[in-house]
């Protein structure tokens, strides 16, 4: 099929995530992808491959075209594509369950495999009501979350994103209304830390968790904050009674630093989120954690179960590739790796800082944003990246990167040129 006849077709029936429909942009069209370019169809501002600085949306940290995760995959195929989880397993999902078991914090010890973060999170969501349903304390059903934050887009999660200025303003009155507290100062501050312990014991009646992202909140406005305010909310968690629930979808497998954000206070969740790189970018899954404490309480409930089974649920394939990438991940100091990364992307980005449009550059493990002092002019912004031979996808006043791991140091140098590109254009 020609390029003009794909991107027609493209714009009279696909619909893209937050765009309309039809389209008023055409995407680009990518043939193929290794390593961590994308090669496109057909040229783009001079163009025909892109460095992939996105990591795609954040999944893909080994890159793309790996030959260890093709053969996990093909491997996989020639014994089983799927089968259904009902009243079924298979190898693969059960030693992906205990991999995670393994190198999650104790003590999550329960596996609740699922199709998408997004679902993962509601998992997270429906095992806190049931586990308090179960006890009988039916009126703890509201959540506990901090402003600025991000969970998804389904319903559950969305009633956890940022009600003000967020994506899903629109639901406001619809969505079940949560209890926000102020977004997390980046350095620790006793004075916000007294605030979450007050707001936590005033509402610990009614609330069933607090749900955060730790350390880094991520398409809510990629904003960093102090571990230590973890700390801080899982002893006022425990002190009031309250459920723990911590979004790693992002966070997770590296990103920050740590194996996991949790990891870089030491402390555990009662349910952790997983998803993106969790299959390393190749499959949808993920997956969602709970210790035997929540796992229990539901189980001696009126209704004993937790009635949620996606039709895809521990997908072979999916699981497959989900192993293969944590333990490639595993065998390679991607520690050094990640460090690597946050040194090449705070010597590049920093000229950005002089930028007049500039309010802000900060740089946390393998992520780096530029943050401008006004809404991003996307296309003017990718086009500036484009023409430096690197694909960024930026949103509302934020132009930043997650590059795979597997970045070289060029291709990091040029991935900075672009977001200063960006920076200056958009």
């Amino acid at each position: 099929m020609r390029n003009d006849e794909l991107i027609a077709l493209d714009r009279a029936h696909v619909w893209h995530p937050y765009g309309p429909m039809p389209g008023r942009t055409d995407p680009l069209v990518v043939a193929s992808a290794s390593g961590v370019r994308l090669r496109l169809a057909e040229p783009s501002e001079g163009r025909d491959e892109l460095v992939d600085g996105m990591s795609s949306w954040w999944s893909a940290v080994h890159g793309y075209n790996h030959p260890v995760l093709n053969a996990a995959v093909r491997d996989q195929l020639e014994r089983m594509s799927h089968v259904m989880f009902g009243g079924l397993t298979h190898e693969p999902a059960v030693r992906l369950a205990a991999r995670l078991v393994e190198i999650t914090p104790e003590p999550l010890r329960h596996v609740f495999l699922s199709d998408s973060g997004s679902v993962s999170v509601e998992v997270a969501v429906k095992m806190c009501l049931q586990y308090w349903r179960s006890l009988g304390r039916p009126e703890k059903r509201r959540l506990l979350t901090w402003r600025g934050g991000y969970h998804g887009d389904t319903w559950q999660p969305m009633a956890v994103c940022d009600p003000d200025g967020g994506m899903h303003e629109l639901w406001t009155g619809v969505l079940q209304r949560q209890v926000f507290v102020d977004a997390p100062p980046a350095a620790y501050e006793e004075s916000y830390a007294e605030l979450l312990r007050a707001e936590i014991g005033k509402h610990a009646h009614e609330v069933a968790a607090v749900i955060v992202e730790p350390v880094v909140q991520g398409a809510g406005g990629m904003r960093f904050h102090d571990p230590e305010y973890l700390r801080v909310l899982r002893e006022a968690c425990d002190a009031h009674d309250v459920l723990l629930v911590l979004d790693e979808i992002a966070t997770g497998f590296g990103r920050t630093g740590t194996l996991f954000a949790a990891d870089q206070v030491g402390i555990s969740p009662d349910v952790m989120c997983l998803g993106k790189a969790l299959t390393g970018g190749y499959l949808s899954m993920a997956a969602t954690l709970c210790t035997s404490r929540v796992a229990d309480g539901i189980s001696r409930g009126e209704v004993p179960v937790l009635a949620h089974g996606p039709t895809f649920m521990g997908n072979p394939l999916a699981s497959a590739v989900a192993l293969a990438s944590i333990d490639l991940l595993l065998s390679q100091d991607w520690q050094v790796e990640v460090k690597r990364i946050e040194a090449g992307l705070r010597a590049g980005l920093a000229p950005a800082a002089e930028l007049p449009a500039v309010r802000e550059v900060r740089v946390l493990g393998a992520i780096g944003v530029v943050q401008l002092d006004h809404e991003v002019d996307m296309a003017a912004a990718t086009r500036a990246a484009v023409r430096e031979g690197v694909w960024l996808r930026p949103f509302r006043d934020l132009i930043y990167t997650m590059p795979p791991y597997v970045t070289g140091d060029e291709d990091l140098a040029r991935i900075c040129a672009a977001v200063h590109a960006a920076a200056a254009a958009g």
